[in-house]
Formats: structure tokens, C-alpha cells, sequence
């Protein structure tokens, strides 16, 4: 192992051309972590928002951007038991991801399902761990209920119409053009709404026969708040995982009273090792299975090298893909 790595650093706030390759020294597994030698990373909206400078990394994480990778276990530090050097592995991660290396809590390290590439195990780990820990574990999406889950066609969307339709629920979902209706009728979403032509309050309810759905997984924020109520069923759970059109909202508090509608919310990278490695122990023993028996699968969009990780920036912010997008880091 050589003593330096090429990674992506963010030289100023700004642009996707702020994202440029640099020289770093290659991290040390410290005890409780595995070192990764990554041959794909995926590329998540809190990346943009860090390279945008609105999203510092937590005390004590790389700030190199990057939240998930896949690759091979390179080191293990002191107390790591259940891997060895050579496995082939997927992680969440606090930073680090756009690297030739990366460092990752051992309990937040998953074994590659089998049967999927590099690119396709890098595509896992920020999503499943998000769409499993708000949707399932603090929304509680039961079979038979409906999820509505905006941006359908994202990675985050297309994670969360497979694992709801997995676990029997029933989904709706908002998408911005035909072609994206058709991808995500393809994965299985019961109804497909194309939000530049309908208003998808009254698709709801329609579908629902004016019920509402009993989850909504909102990405949105802003202006779409009371909109997501007027869509959600009594005690049904609102839960909020992003804010792309803006943090404030004004809404109808007495709505929220007489429905018992609840309102939650939660970032992942900022949360505890313990609390991570617990998400990933749900996620081998119930997802994982589904993974490796080709009912769910991660959606790759596009896969581009390291060193153009500012086109994959500008493709993400264009809002073109449909699934992930991942860079390749090394050969795998």
C-alpha cells in the first residue's frame, strides 16, 4: 500500500469546477474501523450541499466529500472481527468517499450482496440506510399502507418504491416527465404522478379514496409541507429528510390537531456509530436476502471516473438521471 491516494477535494465553496483531484495522505484504520481500498463511490445530494458550503462534515470526519463507497477491506484496526483483508465490502460513511481510500466504522461495513457490481454496492449504502431508518423503523410502514415519496426517479425514490412494494405497501410518487413516469411505474410504484401536469394532492386522494397516505418520505420541503399534509391520512406520519425547495413552511396547525398527523424528520451522517450500526444489522437480516434473490436492486444511472467528479456534480444538479450516479474509483 502506498503512503499517498488521489482524492477530490472541494477548493472553495462554489460550483461543480471546485471539485478538483489532489494528493492526501492514504487514512489509518483506527480501533473499531476498516479501511477500504474503493473502487466506487456514490454521489448524494448532501455532497452538493457541502461542496456548496452549507453542509460542513461532523467534528472528526474526513472533508473530503463522499458518503458511501464499495470496495475491498485494505486494513482492519484494533478489535475488527467478522472481515479480512480482501473482502469485498460496502460502507456508510461520514466523508472520505471520493478517495482511492476510504475509513469506515466496522459497524456500518456490509458485506456486497451477491450478484451486483462495484458500482451497484456503492449505490446502497446512503439511501437503503435512509429510506430503512425513516421509512420502516420512525415511520413505521406496515404492509397494505401507502407511501408517498417525492422525486421518485432519485436514488432515494427508487430505494424507497422497492423496498416499500418489497414489504407490501402500496406507493405514490412525483416525478418531473413522461420518461420518468414510465421508469418509475417500472419499479413498481402504483401511481405515478408527473407534477408539472397534475397536482398530486388530488391524485392522492383519488387513489386513496380520499384517505390519504399513511407515510410521506418529503425530500421537498418549503412549499410542498402543507401540500404533504393535505395529502396525508389521519395519523399518518410526515417525515421530512431534505428541503431542496427551501427550510421554512407555513402550515395549518389545527389540520395537523383534528387529523393526529405527525411530523418527524432526521439527517443520517451526523448520527452515532451505534445507532448506524444498527440500521446496517436490519438491513442484512431483512434487505439483504431481497438483494441477493433480485427482488430489489440498486438503480445506477451513470458511472464516471474519479476525476470527473464535477460532470457527475453537474449531472445530479441537472436533475437528468434516473437512480444513482457513482464514480469508479480503482479497477475492482
Amino acid at each position: 500500500m502506498t503512503a499517498t491516494m488521489t482524492a477530490i477535494e472541494i477548493e472553495k465553496p462554489g460550483g461543480p469546477e471546485m471539485l478538483k483531484p489532489a494528493t492526501r495522505p492514504v487514512p489509518v484504520a483506527g480501533a473499531g474501523e476498516v479501511l477500504i481500498k474503493v473502487a466506487a463511490a456514490g454521489i448524494n445530494r448532501p455532497d452538493v450541499v457541502q461542496r456548496q458550503g452549507f453542509y460542513a462534515p461532523p467534528p472528526g470526519a474526513s472533508d473530503i466529500p463522499g458518503l458511501e463507497v464499495a470496495g475491498h477491506v485494505a486494513a482492519l484496526g484494533e478489535g475488527v472481527t467478522g472481515f479480512r483483508e480482501g473482502d469485498a465490502v460496502c460502507a456508510l460513511i461520514s466523508g472520505g468517499g471520493y478517495a482511492e481510500y476510504a475509513v469506515a466504522p466496522a459497524g456500518s461495513v456490509l458485506p456486497v450482496p451477491k450478484g451486483l457490481t462495484m458500482a451497484e454496492a456503492a449505490a446502497i449504502p446512503e439511501t437503503f440506510f435512509t429510506v430503512w431508518s425513516n421509512v420502516f423503523d420512525r415511520a413505521g410502514l406496515a404492509s397494505g399502507e401507502w407511501l408517498l415519496v417525492h422525486g421518485g426517479s432519485s436514488g432515494i425514490g427508487s430505494t424507497a418504491i422497492q423496498l416499500a412494494k418489497a414489504f407490501g405497501a402500496r406507493v405514490a410518487t412525483t416525478v418531473g416527465s413522461a420518461d420518468k413516469v414510465a421508469f418509475v411505474e417500472k419499479l413498481g410504484a402504483d401511481l405515478a404522478v408527473n407534477y408539472r401536469e397534475a397536482d398530486f394532492v388530488d391524485a392522492v386522494l383519488k387513489a386513496t379514496e380520499g384517505r390519504g397516505v399513511n407515510v410521506v418520505l418529503d425530500m421537498v420541503g418549503g412549499d410542498y409541507l402543507p401540500r404533504n399534509l393535505n395529502a396525508l391520512a389521519v395519523e399518518g406520519q410526515h417525515v421530512s429528510i431534505a428541503a431542496l425547495r427551501g427550510m421554512q413552511a407555513e402550515f395549518n396547525i389545527m389540520q395537523v390537531m383534528l387529523k393526529r398527523q405527525v411530523l418527524t424528520g432526521s439527517t443520517l451522517r451526523a448520527r452515532d456509530n451505534g445507532f448506524k450500526a444498527a440500521v446496517a444489522a436490519a438491513l442484512r437480516e431483512k434487505v439483504w436476502p431481497l438483494i441477493e434473490a433480485g427482488r430489489i436492486k440498486p438503480i445506477v444511472d451513470t458511472v464516471l471516473p474519479l476525476e470527473k467528479a464535477s460532470d457527475a456534480h453537474a449531472l445530479m444538479e441537472s436533475s437528468r438521471h434516473m437512480g444513482k450516479i457513482v464514480l469508479s474509483v480503482t479497477p475492482a
